[in-house]
């Protein structure tokens, strides 16, 4: 199935100069509502300045198909099993051109019946390239308006910020905060009143998008979900370096991919509890003290065990990249349990998402090579070239907190960012930015991969989550997260608010969200 275009499909409205009379108000039937899109069209121009290529149109119920492959469902912003079809909407479509070199595709969607009186904002994930159209259906039906934008390029990889200096600002914020200007502009426009409450809501690449509005633009959002925030990114994308950096430098002791499986294996077999075994994952992974000695080959190697070689080249992977100078850790590696995601970082070959930041957007060198990284000299080099515009410290949310922000943090177990780390950062924010415990939550999630995925329960409604908390004013002590399998729930369980932990009650249903409760845990 191929995306519709604006400019071929449905009823499109070339731009005209034509006056708007009256506010724009939402019809009672289809025609008066398409009536209303066809209204907008002839005023789009004057509300969206430093914009091109503009295109209205409406678009029918269960018209819409998100191209290219379906995500996974943990990614679903709205926590569905399987993605609804899309209700009637107002489309509008253009391209925010703040520089000469800026194309910044960005849509924006206002349900033409039922609007709950709210927008979401949807974050990218990896290089963005693409607009995120499923999540964007996501928040649709339930009644949001949305929108989302490429970040200023098409396709992966970060070859677009090779000598394009204002293409690098529009990927690291301006690219959202104007795609959330025009977008309140439009809301504004077509209802005649504005959004009551406005959420940003993204993982990995979209989770750092997400801090990055709150620390830049405190007042575009009062709720923000960040997931798996690679933050800072430079520090992040060594860690993601750091093992390909050890395979070729100590090529003997390299992993192959085929034992990472072996590895986790022995990992729930020290950790998980009997629950956690009969579901594949470290379901107590917060206290789980790993020993991999147990699986180091006893002469020969063997495809069921490590060399000694593997063996210490393993605990250098978990315990990340060192500033060889002073010691210090530059971003901590993965928990125990994540093996399996190490995948791309021994392959062998360089792992671009993180390469190309470095070597593109920082040393705007062209085919950089990772294994080449001086680890005392490097980063630093790195940071220098970026500034800030791809971190966020602790105080710079102390003005989105200042003004009643809520901020909703998560990030899987198994995923390559440790939460641990994310950890230290919420304990960084209420100590450095006055986050009381009412406006910040982190919820990290056993057996769930990177945003989604694993033997974990890994699909849950960050929409749902982040409105309930900002409309009662009453934080969430709790999600309930589930493990669909081809769009069908087969089990659920909570996972409670940071520091407490989930645990089984040791009677009932393991499947059953009934059987666990939350315990109190070391902050």
């Amino acid at each position: 199935m191929t995306i519709q275009r604006p400019p071929r499909r449905h009823t499109t409205r070339l731009l005209a100069a034509a006056a708007l009379l009256g506010a724009l108000s939402l019809g009672g039937t289809a025609h008066a509502a398409t009536a209303d899109c066809d209204a907008l069209a002839a005023r789009a121009r004057l509300m969206l300045p430093q914009a091109g290529d503009i295109h209205v149109s409406a678009v029918a119920a269960g018209a819409f198909t998100p191209p290219g492959r379906a995500q996974p469902t943990g990614m679903n912003i709205g926590g569905q099993a399987a993605l609804p079809s899309n209700p009637a909407f107002c489309r509008v479509a253009f391209t925010l051109q703040p520089s000469p070199e800026s194309a910044i595709r960005t849509e924006v969607w206002l349900p033409l019946k039922g609007w709950n009186g709210k927008f979401i904002g949807v974050g990218n994930f990896g290089w963005g390239g693409d607009l995120p159209f499923a999540n964007m259906v996501s928040g649709l039906t339930k009644g949001y308006a949305v929108a989302g934008n490429d970040t200023g390029h098409q396709g992966d990889g970060g070859q677009f910020l090779l000598g394009h200096p204002q293409k690098l600002e529009d990927y690291a914020w301006r690219a959202n905060h104007l795609m959330t200007l025009r977008a309140k502009t439009l809301i504004t426009r077509f209802y005649g009143r504005g959004a009551a409450h406005a959420y940003f809501i993204g993982c990995s690449l979209g989770g750092l998008q997400a801090l990055i509005e709150a620390k830049r633009f405190a007042a575009d959002y009062d709720g923000i979900v960040a997931g798996a925030p690679p933050n800072p990114l430079i520090d992040f994308n060594g860690a993601q370096m750091w093992p390909g950096w050890l395979t070729a430098h100590e090529p003997q002791s390299a992993i192959p991919r085929t034992k990472l499986s072996l590895i986790t294996k022995a990992v729930i077999a020290q950790c998980a509890t009997p629950v956690g075994k009969a579901q594949g994952f470290v379901d107590a992974p917060e206290s789980c003290r790993f020993d991999p000695a147990p699986i180091t080959c006893a002469g020969a190697e063997g495809p069921d065990c490590l060399t000694k070689g593997q063996i210490a080249l393993l605990r250098k992977i978990y315990e990340g990249p060192k500033d060889p100078n002073t010691g210090k850790v530059i971003f901590p590696g993965p928990a125990y349990g994540s093996e399996t995601e190490l995948a791309p970082f021994v392959s062998g070959q360089p792992f671009r998402n993180a390469a190309d930041l470095w070597g593109i957007a920082a040393f705007q060198q062209e085919g950089w090579n990772p294994d080449t990284i001086d680890w005392a000299r490097d980063p630093a080099r790195a940071r220098k070239a970026l500034g800030d515009r791809f971190e966020v410290r602790p105080a710079d949310l102390k003005p989105f907190f200042a003004r009643g922000g809520r901020l909703m943090l998560y990030v899987g177990w198994n995923d390559f960012h440790n939460p641990a780390e994310l950890a230290g950062f919420y304990r960084k924010l209420q100590a450095q930015a006055g986050a009381r415990t009412d406006r910040l939550r982190l919820f990290t999630v056993p057996g769930m991969n990177h945003c989604a995925g694993g033997e974990g329960c890994d699909t849950f409604s960050k929409i749902d989550v982040i409105d309930a908390w900002s409309t009662s004013g009453k934080a969430p002590s709790m999600v309930l997260t589930s493990k669909v399998q081809q769009g069908q729930v087969v089990r659920q369980r909570p996972v409670c608010a940071w520091p407490a932990l989930t645990r089984y009650k040791g009677a009932g249903d393991p499947a059953a969200a009934s059987s666990y409760r939350c315990e109190s845990g070391a902050n």
